[in-house]
């Protein structure tokens, strides 16, 4: 694990706090506990190269998957998957226990209050929100103070851990993240080190990527996952209605692994999503736009927030569905 950042008194606030990160290490079983239940070393070693390294991991992937990773039979997988349900409780549970078990939820500040509160406290860990609006309506503005607040102690309604970024738009800037952390009391350059990017050119490259998460997540304190766009690169790799099916199938692996992780790591996964023309909308709609992956993404995502610019640099968000949030808008400045 990377070396935490401290700050004295009364200057830049800390970095990953140690302590809290030591607590939370518990959330999943490394891969490597599969050697204390008679697993081969080496058939430890070909998941890990495979891209699965926790336990938990391990069992949300089918046994056909796993037979196809090169080296594994079928009698081997079948003693691999029986050794890490000896180490996980991957049954059924009481609703106390998944009430207790939700308290490990960590919620993000988005760094506007309003905002906070129409989401309940700010950005959960272990499920996918998805932001969809127009060009200039937030949602990478978000995504950049997301990376900074991340980054905050807990009892500052931080996440206390790292950030990966994918880009498939090219739209990050590391130099916005700058006046961001000053507006925060951070420093910068330590933001910024706490940020892993990558820019994804297909749709391939990008689950690729999603795949290579699993090894620095195993091994440092991640809190949050951005994919900025999700849906750009299906909409450029994938043509015409012939093609339609295979997007969708695709979107809905990548969607579904980016689930895993979120479950997996304990970390809030932040998705934007682009807006397309909605013909049959109906005259009596002012704005006849809906998100782009149609019921593939609805589904996948927990949390769906729209925005669309509001006065000058007003931007207004609306929970467009949550599980355990009414519906609401909040006005706020992304902006400084």
């Amino acid at each position: 694990m990377a070396p935490s950042k401290h700050a004295d008194e009364g200057g830049q606030l800390q970095l990953i706090d140690a302590d809290r990160v030591e607590d939370e290490e518990e959330c999943f079983e490394s891969i490597d506990k599969l050697i204390s239940q008679g697993i081969n070393a080496g058939d430890v070693k070909k998941l890990q190269d495979a891209g699965i390294y926790t336990c938990n991991g391990l069992m949300m992937h089918t046994k056909k998957n796993l037979i196809g990773i090169k080296g594994l039979s079928e009698a081997k997988v079948d003693k691999i998957c029986e050794a890490a349900e000896k180490l996980l409780n991957q049954g059924f549970m009481t609703g106390n226990d998944l009430l207790l078990k939700r308290k490990s939820v960590v919620r993000i500040t988005t760094g506007s209050q309003a905002l906070d509160e129409l989401l309940g406290g700010g950005i959960e860990t272990l499920c996918i929100t998805e932001a969809f609006g127009e060009f200039r309506s937030g949602k990478t503005q978000l995504a950049h103070t997301l990376c900074v607040s991340t980054q905050l102690p807990i009892h500052m309604h931080g996440g206390n851990g790292k950030v990966a970024y994918i880009d498939t738009e090219g739209t990050f800037r590391p130099e916005r993240i700058v006046p961001i952390a000053e507006r925060f009391g951070m420093d910068a350059n330590a933001v910024l080190d706490n940020i892993i990017y990558a820019r994804a050119y297909t749709y391939e490259h990008q689950y690729n990527l999603l795949l290579g998460l699993a090894a620095k997540m195993a091994e440092e304190p991640f809190r949050l996952l951005i994919v900025d766009s999700v849906i750009a690169l299906f909409r450029v790799d994938f043509s015409g209605r012939g093609e339609l099916a295979e997007r969708q199938q695709k979107l809905a692996q990548m969607l579904s692994r980016l689930t895993k992780i979120a479950e997996e790591f304990n970390v809030a996964v932040y998705i934007t999503n682009q807006v397309i023309a909605d013909p049959g909308g109906g005259m009596f709609i002012t704005d006849p736009k809906k998100p782009a992956g149609g019921h593939v993404l609805a589904h996948a995502a927990t949390i769906r927030l729209m925005l669309r610019k509001g006065k000058g640099e007003q931007r207004v968000c609306k929970i467009f569905d949550a599980p355990n949030l009414p519906e609401g808008e909040a006005i706020s400045f992304f902006l400084l």
